[in-house]
């Protein structure tokens, strides 16, 4: 299996816990991703535009984990809108078991959230969607 580089999308403001999660599971010895850079930290401007669209083109997919509050998050529907811009592949994960997760706003309505277990993300990571 190749090992994948991955940006990571998620909701800065209430899901951090959540991006640690997968950043540990790609620390993994059999991890199939490894991290090649995530969000940028400070306010949505031209600056944070161009070092996200960077970083984005750095990595080989992203991944977008999905909270309780993500269709409100400006940076996540930022980050697939540039995503897609740059055709490449992303997928929407369901960071929380328990609680309803949403979608966000810039996701297609076709774009499917997925469990998050061991197995589903080596599955994604693959390009199975």
């Amino acid at each position: 299996m190749t090992t994948r580089g991955v940006f990571i999308s998620f909701d800065f403001d209430h899901d951090k816990d959540l991006r640690g999660n997968l950043v540990a599971q790609a620390r993994n010895a059999d991890s199939p991703f490894s991290i090649t850079d995530w969000s940028v930290q400070h306010r949505i401007d031209e600056a944070w535009r161009r070092e996200v669209r960077d970083r984005i083109l750095r990595a080989d997919l992203t991944v977008v984990i999905c909270g309780e509050h993500t269709h409100d998050a400006p940076g996540v529907a930022a980050e697939i809108t540039m995503t897609r811009e740059e055709g490449k592949p992303y997928f929407l994960l369901k960071g929380r078991r328990r609680r309803t997760c949403t979608k966000p706003r810039m996701s297609r309505r076709t774009d499917e959230m997925h469990s998050w277990t061991w197995e589903n993300l080596g599955r994604l990571i693959e390009g199975a969607r």
